[in-house]
């Protein structure tokens, strides 16, 4: 029988009502025995006196950043102190929590690392969720290993593997571990997704399930799509195509462990742990359903370039991109014809650098012309075998021409799991609205 690795998220932990449907959900499938969990989050939009609740870990930085200004933090951790108190209260839990917040106090004052600060809202949580659960409490620390370029190192998986036996239920603290020096460490935010993807792979797990608190991906930004149809399946290959044009997804770091080892993800939600959520594999069929989703965004610029017999001139597409290198500029996309060069930048990228690239492109290449257009933005429709499927392109523009929408570029993926259009920034609502209706 196969194995599950679980990592419920900060909104999952938030409350003792929320820890105890935690339980619910191990309890409803044995295998479901490795679990992470992240620090507790928002219980709800606003606190006390109409004012917006603090994550904990939010709260724990803050401490941080008082004690090194050698300002008091008596405030912020009291808060820290009820909200661990009040759950441990509610669970009635054995575990000595209060005395775990005096040493996390004293640390703080004394001067602990930022990272070990932060780390304390999982590492607390972990501590009572284990009791609770009469589970195995499993510190990061001692299993989760970084190298000095900030990388997991490989012997993390064999001191998992050697602590994690398949019989036991397991409880390991997400977000942080330790260097060489023994020192805490911690990943970006949002990285106990990466400590559940870690310990998923050092079991060789049948499914990672990562539970927040949505059912899932939706086929396209809800904002924009009202009633967005669900995400059911997408494989990993789609989900990396619609992360890069601004989906919000997956956190992407924490895509490579299981990804390498091929273990599917299942993204559920807490709250309603029989809907079936978004599971990421690496193929799906795609009979039923081409097209898996369309995202996109605005805030992109392109520079057009118009040369006669620009394609008999060697280098001339690299002398772009070094001029843009020499800037310290990325470009997104380069549509080409036989005498001109489009490049697709991020305002971001280009920023206040536009009349000066153009310039230098004009002094050092002599092109007939060249221009910057600003106020574009692209969407990728995104669909794996989208390329072998007639009509699909057809659809897609058929749509857009129907909606009133002018495409200004077209990039047809060589990954051939996507087209990307790019619109005005005006039209780029409407246009996704439109190609959304057209496939789903």
């Amino acid at each position: 029988m196969g194995s599950i690795a679980c990592k419920f998220g900060g909104s999952s932990v938030a409350c003792a009502e929320r820890i105890r449907q935690l339980q619910k959900i191990v309890q409803m499938d044995e295998r479901r025995r490795y679990i992470v969990v992240s620090a507790p989050g928002k219980r709800n939009q606003k606190g006390k006196k109409g004012k917006k609740e603090k994550k904990i870990t939010d709260l724990l930085y803050l401490c941080h950043g008082l004690a090194k200004q050698g300002l008091g933090i008596t405030e912020p951790f009291t808060i820290i102190r009820n909200r661990y108190l009040e759950i441990a209260q509610e669970l009635g839990v054995h575990v000595d929590i209060e005395g775990l917040l005096d040493q996390v106090y004293q640390k703080i004052k004394s001067g602990a690392s930022e990272d070990f600060v932060a780390s304390r809202g999982e590492y607390l949580c972990a501590r009572i969720i284990a009791d609770y659960l009469e589970a195995t409490f499993i510190d990061a620390a001692e299993v989760i290993r970084f190298r000095h370029d900030g990388s997991v190192d490989e012997e993390t998986y064999k001191r998992l593997s050697d602590r994690l036996d398949d019989s036991g239920l397991y409880v390991i603290p997400g977000f942080y571990g330790t260097t060489h020096e023994g020192e805490i460490k911690t990943f970006t935010r949002g990285g106990s997704d990466i400590t559940g993807s870690i310990v998923a792979r050092a079991i060789h797990a049948e499914i990672y399930e990562n539970w927040t608190d949505v059912s899932g991906f939706l086929m396209a930004d809800p904002t924009i799509v009202e009633d967005s149809k669900p995400m059911r399946k997408v494989t990993y290959r789609e989900l990396r195509e619609l992360a890069y044009m601004g989906a919000k997804v997956f956190h992407e770091e924490a895509i490579s462990p299981v990804y390498q080892a091929k273990i599917p993800i299942n993204i559920l939600n807490s709250h309603c742990p029989e809907n079936r959520g978004t599971m990421i594999s690496h193929q799906r069929d795609t009979t039923a359903h081409t097209i898996v989703g369309i995202a996109g965004k605005p805030g992109f610029s392109l520079i057009y370039i118009e040369k006669f017999l620009m394609n008999q001139e060697h280098g001339f597409g690299r002398r772009v991109l070094e001029i843009l290198e020499s800037h310290g500029i990325s470009y997104e996309h380069s549509p080409t014809g036989i005498d001109s060069m489009s490049v697709i930048i991020s305002d971001e990228q280009l920023d206040d650098k536009a009349e000066i690239v153009k310039n230098e492109i004009q002094n050092m290449l002599n092109p007939d012309r060249v221009e910057v257009q600003h106020g574009l933005a692209l969407i990728a429709t995104v669909g794996e075998g989208m390329a072998y499927r007639p009509g699909i392109a057809a659809r897609l523009f058929t749509a857009l021409g129907e909606a009133g929408v002018n495409v200004r570029t077209i990039d047809q993926g060589s990954s051939e799991i996507n087209i990307i259009v790019g619109v005005e920034a005006v039209d780029y609502e409407r246009a996704v609205r439109a190609i959304y209706e057209a496939f789903c």
